[in-house]
């Protein structure tokens, strides 16, 4: 981890090593989601077919969702007195969830990717909650716990709206 300036080292009260440690976790978190949010937006903006207005509209939602979480993780990182994310190679570096840069993509294979992206978020939280509840952050623990759910239900509207038959 680079050294903070003593500008940008907010005052906590949990171990510096532990802060390290859960800021890593939640960068990497944040990374995630701007790539999610990206590629949810991706297929919002080029989905086509019979339940295109369906498609079209719960994508766009999620994307929102989403990008509605990047700044609360972002302070959270910045409240327990490490630094977040500062461009877009940042991202690049730490985000986990793959990149689709295809020039199309069904309907149903978007569904079924981002229900897999959403599922692979939902571990990474699940895997963060045991990094901070072991460092005793509780406030990132309870809010971890809201995104997990969010993602979740995302998981689930993306599976359920995939289901033919």
């Amino acid at each position: 981890m680079v050294a903070t300036p003593a500008e940008l080292k907010t005052p906590s009260d949990l171990e510096r090593n532990a802060i390290g440690t859960v800021a890593e976790a939640l960068n990497a978190i944040l990374a995630d989601s701007y790539a999610l949010y990206i590629k949810s937006k991706n297929f919002h903006w080029h989905v086509s077919g019979p339940h295109f207005r369906d498609y079209h509209l719960m994508l766009d939602e999620q994307a929102a969702q989403i990008l509605a979480t990047t700044d609360a993780i972002a302070e959270r990182v910045r409240k327990i007195g490490s630094t977040t994310l500062r461009s877009i190679g940042h991202i690049a570096r730490l985000k986990r969830i793959e990149d689709n840069d295809a020039e199309f993509v069904s309907a149903p294979d978007m569904l079924a990717e981002l229900h897999r992206d959403n599922l692979a978020l939902v571990e990474s939280l699940r895997e963060a909650k045991e990094i901070v509840d072991k460092a005793g952050d509780n406030g990132t623990s309870g809010i971890l716990d809201d995104w997990t759910d969010e993602a979740e239900e995302r998981a689930w509207f993306l599976f359920a709206t995939g289901q033919r038959g």
